[in-house]
């Protein structure tokens, strides 16, 4: 974990070096500061030496001022190392989880990787600036005011020595009970944000089915989940402090009885009681700074480690050596293909899918829920891996491409509609990022969108708000079909996205396709059998299968499904007529 995570310091590791070399400056002028005022007490006040006095008190301004300075530099840059620390791991984090599969995404929920992109890597970023000042003072302070200690009075200083294991071994046993309480509370802080943006996301629905209540309960039930175990590793925590102060107190008192003795015997001066009980409190306050770093680190540990979990999955999708780089046409063969998700030919999706496509060719796919027609067309780009046989492209297996190459050259406008925050140009320019102007109309008027975009006030520059909430459901597949066109792809793929627009717009795009974009070949995944029956062929998927495929009119002729669901809808239409 500690290697992935320091790969992410970077240029940042001048402010991450330079850091303890000040800290260490400014121990060693604190450590002295005592010694030269036992120096200080006993050879000036004690004998009335003012000329001592002035040129010791010049002495401890000057060095007081330069560890005040190196304090100062000291943060600066522990707050510089910090904080490009945790902008690298943002950066890292997200930067990888662009790189990966459908199938990687699918190990992280979109709330567990909004967790480690937040709060886990706040946690790192104070944990890594306590380590760089602290997690170094403390130890440099402790080891420099023991060797003082020892310098002032042998005897008394192995006081120190005393209880140093007992300190020891009380933070170990805390420590070891509190880093699986926080490990389990930031799993469950992945299942908070996923409620909250799952009521975020749904609440029209929400609210329409008047489940405020019981979203509510569901938050509550999970807040106060976290809320007990928070509690739990705090009460354990708490332990630190009493058994810091009882050897704190007790290494005080126990200084203290035998220096009066020492002072009395005449073995011990003024200045070295007073260096002495400097050095105690120096000692144990380095050890108190220690356990505090050992507490933040220990709730930063389980953060590190969700963190470093994604740094090091690796993407299952990646280009072999050499890959190609040019997609001679958009034909497309499955070659005796079955997939699965969980990669296990017991459990397939898709099993032994074979058939060939011609470049241009237009091809519907039908099938009911669950039948893999999503899954059938995600193959074609690679999204995912087949699990056995090959899915060919211009004549090459898919696996052979570069895979910018292949996604570049085939678009998809997929069930799921997504518009991002921006004005409509921008959306569209997703597609083809040095589209003109004239080009984007083109585009949206093939996709029947130009017709709305006109009547909104700012037109092609109106605002998309996240996700595109202020446009209907029908005006947002029109727009990601017209910004998959600007990509000017050699295959097309419609999966189910033009559900949410009628009859005859559907129509009107359809009709646009085939007069503008003869080239290109069109995969469409459609529920009405109107929606695919001008196409060169149809694909029947049925339980995985390919259950039969041929003409609109040759499946009405042999095969039982298709003509079940075209009947189903006529006699729905004739209903509703």
């Amino acid at each position: 974990m500690v290697r992935t995570l320091a790969k992410s310091i970077r240029e940042f590791k001048t402010a991450s070096i330079i850091t303890p070399v000040f800290i260490i400056g400014e121990v060693i002028l604190e450590v002295l500061i005592p010694y030269l005022m036992a120096n200080l007490i006993d050879n000036g006040v004690n004998v009335g030496n003012m000329d001592y006095i002035w040129k010791m008190g010049l002495v401890l301004a000057v060095l007081a001022f330069a560890s005040l300075l190196f304090s100062v530099l000291a943060g600066k840059y522990a707050a510089v190392a910090s904080s490009g620390f945790a902008k690298n791991l943002r950066h890292d984090l997200f930067y990888k989880v662009q790189s990966f599969s459908f199938s990687n995404i699918d190990k992280f929920s979109a709330s567990s990787l909004v967790t480690r992109m937040t709060t886990d890597i706040t946690n790192v970023q104070n944990a890594y600036q306590m380590i760089l000042r602290m997690a170094f003072r403390a130890p440099c302070m402790m080891i420099f005011a023991m060797i003082m200690a020892f310098t002032v009075n042998a005897t008394l200083s192995w006081v120190f020595v005393a209880f140093i294991p007992v300190i020891g071994i009380a933070l170990y046993l805390i420590a070891t009970r509190a880093h699986p309480i926080f490990k389990r509370v930031f799993a469950t802080y992945d299942k908070l944000n996923n409620i909250v943006q799952e009521n975020l996301h749904g609440i029209r629905v929400v609210k329409s089915f008047v489940r405020e209540e019981h979203e509510e309960a569901k938050f509550m039930n999970v807040s106060d989940r976290i809320f007990k175990d928070f509690s739990k590793a705090e009460k354990i925590i708490a332990f630190n402090m009493p058994v810091m102060q009882i050897c704190v107190y007790a290494c005080v008192l126990i200084v203290s009885w035998n220096s009066a003795h020492l002072i009395i015997a005449g073995n011990m001066t003024t200045g070295e009681l007073v260096s002495m009980m400097t050095y105690i409190m120096q000692i144990l306050m380095s050890l108190m700074f220690i356990s505090l770093v050992l507490v933040i680190v220990m709730i930063s540990r389980a953060s590190g480690e969700r963190i470093a979990e994604v740094l090091n999955e690796q993407p299952d999708l990646s280009n072999r050596e050499n890959p190609v780089a040019e997609i001679p046409d958009g034909s497309i063969r499955f070659d005796h293909v079955s997939f699965s998700y969980a990669k296990s030919m017991d459990k397939l999706c898709l099993t032994d899918a074979d058939i060939t496509i011609r470049a241009g060719e237009t091809v519907g796919i039908i099938g009911g829920t669950g039948s893999s027609k999503s899954t059938f067309v995600q193959l074609i780009p690679r999204l995912y891996d087949v699990t056995d046989g090959a899915v060919y492209v211009g004549g090459r297996d898919v696996r052979e491409y570069d895979l910018d190459t292949l996604r570049n050259s085939v678009a998809m406008v997929l069930q799921k509609n997504v518009l991002f925050s921006g004005t409509i140009k921008e959306n569209l320019r997703w597609g083809n990022e040095n589209a003109t102007d004239e080009e984007l109309v083109h585009a949206c008027k093939l996709a029947c969108a130009d017709n709305f975009i006109e009547r909104m006030p700012e037109k092609y520059d109106t605002y998309i708000e996240q996700g595109g909430t202020n446009v209907s459901g029908g005006q947002r597949q029109r727009l990601c079909i017209a910004r998959a066109l600007l990509k000017k792809p050699k295959i097309l793929i419609l999966d189910d996205s033009t559900s949410a627009v009628d009859t005859k717009t559907d129509s009107l795009i359809r009709k646009a396709f085939l007069e503008e974009i003869p080239d290109t070949t069109k995969l469409i995944i459609a529920q009405r059998i109107s929606s695919v029956q001008d196409a060169d062929r149809i694909i029947v998927l049925d339980g995985g299968r390919i259950n039969a495929v041929g003409t609109h009119e040759e499946l009405l002729r042999s095969n039982a499904i298709y003509r079940e669901v075209y009947d189903s809808q006529q006699k729905g239409s004739d209903d509703n007529a």
